[in-house]
């Protein structure tokens, strides 16, 4: 990828994307070579710099791009031109020729090619964009088609203006906001710990509660349709759908009721592991900044990479557009796959950016968690697993980021087959496709929970990328029922704080944005916090679930090659070690069973 950027900069992409170009191939702002076949190039532009569209507002929607004769100027017009005069009058005192460079500023009024070589009148008043030196108009109305076109469910423009206008009304408010949201987003990581419980149990109690409801809603209405229904054909197939539903309700509530009593002390393990990681976020306050850290660097590669896209958008050799007579760049042959190569490094490069996330917290974790004396941790854990990583994991990231993408893009372009073809493919062929995008949707998520578990295997062990998977594996296949436990329990409660978050935001937006009298649109600023506050409580929240499902893969590994007898203590927190005596008698019962198979596999 960074031969890519390198070879956009070196053809001229990057200065013709900097410094503009106009429509006969010559960069403003330098003097040009002539290209072959095509008039007018290579002229000299060191006075001109800045480009200029004849037709700024005739945009081609579908190509996103301006379909206007583009030239280089020495100033943009500050004021409106209403007729040829003015634009004559401006040529002469400014130098600034704004119509096609065979045309004389000071005849302008009086030359036939003026209709189709001058600018369309009234010229609006512009001026150049920064860094990029484009001529913009100063009155952005005449890009309401494109907005239509791209905020389709506004179909009046006036709505739009008044949206627009109360989101800038109300930024101030919306900031505070959205820096409401991330702090409340890193208390509820510390205090979660102690309403875990709460939630848990009273998300059991719910389930329960609501099953038995259910059920006996539905037998009531059975035995009241046979005691007072009438005897007719469509009354009794009424009476025996009731039949069936109040049964398979039945069977369903004693399932779920056996469910409950078989994994109560699972659901322990589960509270017991929300503890431990409020406690990791107190001990090491540091993981609460990794969101930013992670967020921080993927805003600086996204910027590359679309930096580097619009460098490739003008590079390449020189095309006249045989519709329009306008010279474009473009890539030819082989070249043209730098694109898709291109776009190919933007999925691996995130994916292995998020990946370097989950393995530095897996290596705090773990170093937290094996370390007995809590008071003799590192002084700062955090950096030394970011060192750990940079030194000797970053194949192991990179793998496993490369896996990820080997799934994504499949999927990625089984939807962008499935939008275009709307409408046309046959139901067969739709079904298919929806399929097997759901498939690898599937697969996806698989493989990101055992990459994560990988890591952290990894960051015990300082063990291979695959080596770590298969140990990972091996540990969850163990832990089945427990996994499932803690992902569906967990899993709700951390949705339940995002929720908590979003409401507590958008109440505290609703009583500051009604208080402000002068304007009254304040619906999309108040969209826009919730989705922020959602955002923001995900990104942290998030590290708090990887918090939680390295200590799970900590403890199993704990649980099974130790046994809290003399040299073999666990390293478990105390609020883990409450677990019932059973687990730790059936754990030492395996460890004698197994020591002869335990010494030939390979040690954790």
């Amino acid at each position: 990828m960074g031969s890519i950027c390198g070879f956009s900069i070196v053809t001229g992409g990057a200065a013709r994307l900097v410094f503009g170009y106009d429509s006969y191939g010559n960069t403003c702002g330098q003097r040009n070579e002539p290209i072959e076949g095509i008039r007018l190039s290579g002229l000299d532009h060191t006075d001109r710099k800045f480009v200029f569209f004849l037709d700024p507002c005739n945009i081609d929607i579908v190509q996103r791009k301006i379909r206007s004769l583009a030239l280089c100027v020495s100033l943009c017009p500050s004021e409106e031109l209403a007729t040829y005069q003015d634009l004559k009058r401006f040529a002469m005192l400014n130098g600034s020729e704004l119509c096609s460079y065979e045309l004389a500023g000071h005849k302008y009024p009086g030359l036939p090619e003026r209709f189709s070589k001058c600018p369309k009148l009234p010229v609006p008043p512009s001026k150049p964009l920064p860094v990029f030196n484009r001529c913009t108009p100063l009155d952005i109305s005449c890009y309401a088609k494109f907005a239509e076109a791209v905020v389709t469910f506004v179909g009046d423009n006036s709505v739009l203006h008044r949206l627009v206008a109360g989101v800038a009304a109300s930024k101030e408010i919306i900031i505070g906001l959205c820096v409401l949201a991330l702090g409340l987003s890193m208390i509820l990581m510390v205090i979660i710990r102690y309403i875990s419980a709460v939630l848990v149990w009273i998300l059991t109690s719910l389930v329960v509660l609501g099953s038995l409801a259910g059920t006996s809603v539905l037998w009531w209405l059975y035995i009241d349709h046979r005691l007072y229904g009438n005897a007719t054909v469509a009354i009794a197939d009424s009476g025996q759908a009731l039949l069936v539903y109040a049964a398979a309700a039945t069977v369903f509530t004693m399932i779920l009721l056996l469910l409950m009593l078989f994994m109560r002390k699972r659901v322990a393990l589960t509270v017991a592991l929300f503890a431990v990681a409020g406690k990791v976020f107190v001990q090491l306050p540091l993981l609460s900044l990794q969101p930013f850290v992670t967020f921080t660097a993927l805003l600086l590669f996204w910027s590359y990479w679309a930096l580097t896209l619009l460098f490739l958008g003008t590079s390449g050799n020189p095309v006249q557009n045989e519709e329009t007579g306008l010279t474009e760049f473009r890539l030819t042959g082989p070249l043209q796959y730098l694109t898709w190569y291109h776009a190919v490094g933007l999925v691996w490069i995130t994916e292995f950016i998020l990946a370097c996330q989950q393995m530095t917290v897996a290596g705090a974790v773990v170093t937290y968690y094996f370390t007995r004396d809590k008071n003799r941790l590192p002084v700062t854990p955090i950096l030394s697993s970011v060192l750990r990583l940079v030194r000797y994991h970053l194949g192991t990231v990179a793998k496993g980021a490369f896996i990820i993408t080997l799934v994504k893009i499949p999927r990625l372009i089984l939807m962008y087959l499935h939008n275009q073809l709307k409408g046309k493919e046959n139901a067969c062929a739709r079904c298919l496709l929806k399929t097997c995008i759901c498939c690898l949707w599937c697969l996806e998520k698989c493989l990101n929970y055992l990459n994560q578990n990988a890591y952290a295997a990894t960051a015990i062990n300082s063990t291979s990328f695959c080596t770590s998977a298969r140990d990972a594996f091996v540990i969850l296949v163990e832990n089945a029922l427990r996994i499932a436990t803690i992902n569906a329990i967990g899993d709700f409660v951390l949705f339940l704080g995002k929720i908590l978050i979003v409401t507590a935001t958008a109440f505290a937006g609703v009583l500051l944005l009604n208080s402000q009298r002068d304007y009254a649109e304040w619906l999309l600023p108040l969209a826009i916090v919730c989705l922020f506050s959602f955002l923001a409580a995900h990104c942290f929240l998030s590290v708090f679930e990887i918090v939680v499902d390295v200590l799970f893969l900590c403890f199993a590994v704990d649980t099974k090659y130790n046994d809290g007898s003399p040299g073999n203590e666990f390293f478990m927190d105390k609020a883990l070690m409450e677990e019932p005596a059973r687990l730790v008698t059936s754990v030492r019962r395996r460890s004698q069973a197994g020591d002869q198979r335990e010494e030939e596999e390979p040690g954790w």
